[in-house]
């Protein structure tokens, strides 16, 4: 084993945060009454990590925290837990879900009417309520806001309590490995400091530590996200040097992250909000992740390591496949499910573009507009700042239904329809950093548009579409080297024909091709090994609007990341 030079990098640096323990008898925080705890029927996420030493100190149970008669509360009792509000509307009682003597996490959601709970990020119930919670109160550790020694006091310790008026998870998520942060909406931050009970990061009022509550260094594992310490090692056991291990400057990232998230659609009927996500590594169906703030089909997909970002695309109107494009910009976190947000407006209103981006810059490029026809123009966007498009130069010639994908510093555009109408086998390319019109890069075996592009960070695919007289469906998959201008080879097939945009992304190592038109839309996702040549493999399904074509797909790990 190595020798991790403490000198250059300490323990703080690698773990961070505290908790604040509870024995029972009299511990509680309270909190200053403030109207900011009054959130009516508002959307609203609770969280914290709990680690208690005994489910039922008293026959009465326990509360992790309360905001009195009619408001919400985790609640411990005959070691079940519930998430509830108004003392009427539960999801609960759910039996072992929680263990003694070990960190959990605990998320409590409204969304709508629908109260939601997920321990260790797994969705463990639903409940309908049309409760209107006018309280002003908040207790941590205690039932009513108020101290009730020996009666409602849980024993162990809280770990990064979090009250944010807004939902944050909107479906099964991996729990936190950072410390929680001050994220928008935030009411309430805290249990998360080593040396006070009542330091909290953010707090409409002031905090009252009652009986022995006090801060505590023991914690769930979280570490200080790498913004703030500059480096992080997770889950790194052993080293093969026995010689002084250096850390190597700047920010580290984690590789191959691999969630997915698949925005908006055409289920055949109606164009869809819904954001569905998965994991690459891991073989399955689609899940829940929040919505879009517009129905529409084929948006233009962008995303760094943190955010996805979608672009335009077709819509609202869902009786108008082919028209009614809009210009508006949604974004992401992509960890935390939740609603998109609005991040500004493309240059035009266009649908049938395309996306790609390295970790700081989203390009926009190509596709059709009702008042110019094809389009030529190539924008940016500055994926950390939400604001307006920029120009950023033109492709080689007007075209719609094309695909792109890209590494850190190339960005490719394939084929699509050009100007007369028919298909092109042309691949542009650009360097992302530098603004500029595109170059030839080389040609696609064979003219093709509707199909879709993904990347490793060496190797873009391409895969699907109508070829070559623009009505054959295809599922060939051609592959180009990035960094080497050049023709594209045979990579394999995909398991069915395919086009009308099929959603595709990747992290580093696996790319997947997520529904299409065959004809008729399809809910099946394929999925290639980038650096293999082969053909695809049976993925899952999208599990949420059934059938769909014309997704917007990205992820926090695809081949323009570093």
């Amino acid at each position: 084993m190595g020798i991790l030079r403490t000198d250059l990098v300490s323990h703080s640096q690698l773990e961070g945060s505290g908790s604040v323990e509870f024995d029972g008898v009299g511990d509680t925080l309270t909190f200053a009454a403030h109207s900011a705890f009054a959130p009516a029927t508002a959307d609203v996420t609770f969280e914290c990590f709990i680690n208690l030493s005994t489910f039922t100190p008293t026959s009465s149970g326990s509360y992790i925290f309360d905001m009195g008669a009619n408001g919400y509360r985790f609640q411990i009792y005959n070691s079940q837990l519930y998430f509830g509000v108004s003392g009427s509307d539960y999801v609960g009682p759910i039996s072992n879900a929680i263990s003694i003597n070990t960190w959990h996490h605990l998320a409590g959601v409204r969304d709508g009417n629908a109260l939601k709970l997920y321990v260790d990020g797994v969705h463990l119930g639903t409940k309908i309520t049309t409760a209107s919670v006018t309280t002003t109160s908040l207790v941590i550790g205690n039932h009513g806001g108020e101290s009730q020694a020996g009666n409602y006091e849980p024993v162990g310790f809280i770990s990064n309590f979090r009250y944010v008026r807004g939902v944050v998870y909107k479906g099964p998520f991996t729990p936190p490995k950072f410390e929680l942060k001050n994220i928008p909406g935030t009411i309430v931050l805290g249990c998360q400091s080593t040396t006070s009970a009542t330091d909290f990061a953010v707090t409409p009022s002031t905090v009252t530590a009652n009986g022995d509550a006090a801060a505590s260094s023991f914690h769930p594992g979280l570490k200080k996200d790498i913004t703030d310490t500059g480096v992080v090692f997770d889950g790194v056991t052993t080293f093969d040097s026995q010689a002084y291990f250096v850390p190597p400057g700047g920010n580290t990232r984690e590789r191959n992250r691999g969630r997915a998230l698949l925005g908006g659609g055409h289920n055949g009927s109606s164009h869809t909000n819904h954001i569905h996500q998965l994991s690459i590594q891991s073989q399955g169906n689609t899940e829940d992740f929040g919505d879009l703030t517009n129905a529409r089909w084929i948006p233009a997909p962008s995303s760094s390591s943190t955010r996805g970002v979608w672009s335009g695309g077709g819509g609202p109107n869902p009786g108008q496949i082919f028209g009614a494009y809009v210009n508006f910009i949604d974004f992401v976190t992509i960890a935390n499910s939740s609603n998109a947000t609005d991040f500004g407006d493309m240059t035009a209103y266009k649908g049938y573009h395309s996306g790609l981006s390295n970790e700081t810059r989203g390009i926009i490029a190509g596709g059709y507009n009702d008042s110019v026809g094809k389009i030529d123009v190539i924008e940016f966007i500055t994926i950390a700042t939400a604001g307006d498009a920029q120009d950023f130069g033109d492709l080689t010639a007007a075209r719609m239904q094309l695909a792109a994908a890209g590494s850190p510093t190339r960005g490719l555009f394939f084929g699509g329809s050009a100007n007369p109408n028919v298909n092109t086998n042309v691949v542009d390319f650009i360097t992302i950093a530098t603004t500029g019109n595109a170059q030839d890069f080389g040609d696609m075996t064979e003219p093709t548009k509707y199909g879709n592009a993904t990347s490793s960070n060496t190797r873009a695919i391409y895969g699907g579409g109508l070829a070559p007289d623009a009505s054959t469906f295809t599922n060939k998959i051609e592959f180009f080297t990035i960094a080497t201008t050049g023709n594209g080879t045979d990579f394999g097939d995909l398991t069915t024909t395919r086009s009308t945009t099929p959603g595709s992304t990747s992290n580093n190592i696996r790319g997947i091709f997520a529904g299409g038109y065959v004809p008729g839309n399809v809910n099946s996702i394929d999925f290639v090994t980038i650096a293999s040549t082969g053909d695809a493999t049976d993925f899952g399904d999208i599990s949420y609007g059934l059938n769909m074509r014309g997704i917007g797909a990205l992820s926090d790990g695809h081949g323009g990341l570093e």
